[in-house]
Formats: structure tokens, sequence, C-alpha cells
């Protein structure tokens, strides 16, 4: 490949990252916000989702420009793809964090105290994992992406506590079923924050190595 192809090729990589750093912090202050009771921070969020959504559009333009015009093979088309696979996951991602912005006036942690304590245990872990797959995704080695592979069960089960807890809590106390409603809706959201975390990670290991991880026991 030509030196300008390398040249674009890097310069997509550092916006597709530019873009996973502001999805980061837009995750963080969703879940401030949420765990806060911060509406300011909360409709923040909403706001700079516009942001993501016009950077997912640039940079898949990018992608399909530069394999129409280039057709790359071999770590350049793995890289390529790989870009536009975790476009999509981290637009995803915003989009979710959305959701639990939007939620942030309603929850009651008082009405529902056992359940958003155990929520409030899921947060540090998704973002955690998001921070770890950005990580993984910038420097582009196999053992970082393989830490994120190992956190998601961790929020598996969180999320499972708390769909056990809430369907007996909500059937006895049916007056409180909007919290309850509000509390599923955050813990659905980050775990499928944590599972596009995954994707990312993945992904990784894919551009790295040309192995398909997806779909196997761990």
């Amino acid at each position: 490949m030509t030196a300008h192809f390398v040249d674009m090729l890097d310069d997509l990589r550092r916006r597709s990252l530019r873009m996973a750093h502001l999805v980061e912090e837009i995750v963080r202050e969703a879940c401030e916000a949420v765990f806060q009771a911060d509406v300011e921070k909360a409709m923040r969020v909403v706001q700079r989702d516009n942001d993501v959504d016009a950077e997912e559009v640039l940079v898949e333009s990018e992608v399909i420009r530069l394999l129409a015009l280039y057709q790359p093979v071999g770590s350049d088309l793995r890289l390529l793809c790989t870009v536009l696979k975790v476009n999509s996951d981290l637009e995803r991602i915003a989009d979710c964090a959305v959701n639990i912005a939007e939620r942030a006036r309603h929850v009651d942690a008082r009405t529902v105290a056992g359940l958003y304590e155990v929520l409030r245990q899921m947060g540090p872990i998704v973002e955690h994992m998001l921070h770890s797959a950005v990580k993984a995704y910038g420097s582009q080695v196999v053992d970082d992406a393989q830490q994120v592979l190992l956190e998601e069960d961790a929020v598996d089960a969180l999320y499972g506590q708390i769909i056990r807890r809430l369907v007996p809590e909500a059937s006895i106390s049916p007056a409180k079923i909007a919290a309850f409603l509000d509390v599923l809706s955050v813990a659905k959201n980050l775990e499928r924050i944590a599972d596009h975390a995954t994707n990312i990670a993945e992904d990784v290991v894919y551009v790295c190595t040309g192995e398909i991880v997806r779909h196997r026991a761990r």
C-alpha cells in the first residue's frame, strides 16, 4: 500500500479512538447522573450523543471510501473491518448511556434501596470494562482485550441478581412498579454496554491475530 493510504488509515484510527474516548466520557457522565440524581449532567449526556452520531457517520463513510479506493487485503483489511464494527458498537453504547441518563430524574434510591445497591455495583465494573476495551483498541494488545472478557461474567451475575430479586419484590409491592422499572432499565442498559465492550475486545483479538473468538466458551 502507498504511504498516502497508510497516512489516511492512521488518521482514521485516531479519529475512531477520539470517538471511543468521547463515548467513554459519556458513559461515565451517565452513571454519575443516575447515581447522583444530577439532571443537568443527564441533559449533557443527551446532547453529546449528537456528536457521537455525527462521528459515527463520518467514520463509516471514510472506511467505505478507503475500501473502495484501495481494496486493501490482509491486516489492513482486518483493521478497516474492525474500525467499522467498533464504530457501530460505540454508537450503540452512547445510545445506552442516553437511556441511563434519562432515568436520572426518576430513579428513587430510597424506594428500591436493596436493588439500587446492586445497581451501584454494576456501574463501576461496566465503566472499567469499557475503559479497558478502549485501551485495548488503542494499543492493539491481545492481553489487554482478554482482561475485558474476564469481567463480563461479573456484570451478568449482578444483572441476574437484580432480575431474580425484582420479580418477587414487585409482586409484593405493586405501588413501586415504576421505581422497579427504572432500576431494570438502568441495569439492562449497563448490561448492554458491557456486551458492546466485550464485542470491541473480541474485535481487538481479531485485528491482532485474525482469529474470530465470538461465541466461544470462556
